[in-house]
């Protein structure tokens, strides 16, 4: 396992992604305020280049690849928002890029992923092994694989919506008490993690994934590594990881205080709120901090918690499904 990251990773990455990556908007909703009874932060990374906060560590590792050593650009295995981040980032720095993709993936990360110029490889998620599928392409192509969060410099590259969140906290006189976090790989919290334990160490940082696929919980609960049991099965295809990874559960079994599980109902409740309550889209994967908090998974009254909405590429058929089932009960 390469050396794990630290906060001055984080601090070099912020360097790195100066006038590339997007400063995305720290939001507060009254209206959300008054229903939990806390201070509600919302870290929107829809609005980062591509649509999710994947870009940030994309670049960050990307900037890193040499084209003498790798003539054949670079490879990634992705349901979508890694994908994407890596094929606008190679698109910026000159190198090719394909992108392993299940076939399942959502649709619009598909074709954005193609319009960004990657060519897509893909893969049945429930039979056929992703990675190797991307060393074997790697090794073709003689290029560089990009993971998707194991990697120092993908993590240090998450990590700077972390800093981001704090800097805008203090701007607005507010004091961070607990962190809600999507995690599938675990790259995002991991990195969010550092950033947030040594500018607020008295914060409580808190992973939340899909019921079903809560290898984190699991994990940190036995101190091991736990596997899902299932490739696919909810609509949070961001956060389909099989496991944590090596070098993200190393950081998070020391940084995540917990991990909540919402199912997918709960996934959808948030989304609709999200856009017909805070006019916001964002996807499954992407809305599962809100969910737990609407959902009282955690005593939040009197409380000031931030949540990072991680990303808004959702399939526009899926969410106006969404929206039109969520009305009508």
């Amino acid at each position: 396992m390469s050396s794990l990251p630290t906060f001055d990773d984080i601090l070099r990455a912020s360097e790195t992604l100066a006038g590339h990556a997007v400063r995305t908007p720290l939001i507060e909703s009254p209206v959300l305020n008054e229903r939990t009874g806390a201070r509600v932060l919302l870290k929107f990374e829809g609005l980062q280049r591509t649509g999710s906060f994947k870009f940030r560590g994309a670049y960050n590792r990307v900037s890193r690849v040499n084209k003498e050593a790798f003539p054949g650009g670079v490879v990634a295995c992705s349901s979508g928002n890694h994908a994407q981040g890596v094929a606008a980032a190679a698109r910026l720095f000159g190198h090719q890029a394909a992108i392993v993709m299940p076939t399942d993936a959502p649709r619009i990360k598909r074709e954005r992923t193609e319009a960004l110029g990657a060519k897509i490889v893909p893969f049945d998620r429930m039979t056929e092994n992703r990675e190797e599928i991307t060393d074997h392409l790697a090794a073709e192509r003689h290029a560089d694989v990009i993971p998707p969060y194991d990697d120092p410099f993908i993590i240090a590259g998450q990590g700077t919506g972390g800093l981001e969140l704090v800097e805008q906290a203090e701007a607005i006189g507010a004091e961070i008490d607990i962190v809600l976090v999507p995690v599938g790989g675990g790259g995002l919290s991991a990195g969010v993690g550092l950033a947030i334990s040594k500018l607020r160490p008295d914060a409580e940082i808190y992973g939340v994934e899909p019921a079903g696929f809560d290898d984190y919980g699991r994990s940190l609960t036995s101190g091991e590594r736990q596997r899902n049991p299932s490739a696919g099965g909810s609509i949070c295809d961001a956060l389909l990881a099989p496991e944590p990874g090596e070098m993200t559960f190393a950081i998070n079994r020391s940084q995540l205080k917990g991990a909540f599980a919402v199912d997918d109902d709960a996934v959808r409740r948030a989304i609709a709120y999200a856009f017909t309550e805070l006019k916001l889209v964002v996807e499954p994967g992407g809305v599962v901090g809100l969910a737990a908090l609407l959902e009282n998974m955690l005593p939040a009254t009197g409380k000031t918690i931030a949540i990072i909405l991680s990303g808004a590429n959702v399939d526009p058929d899926l969410h106006a499904e969404i929206l039109t089932s969520v009305a009508g009960r």
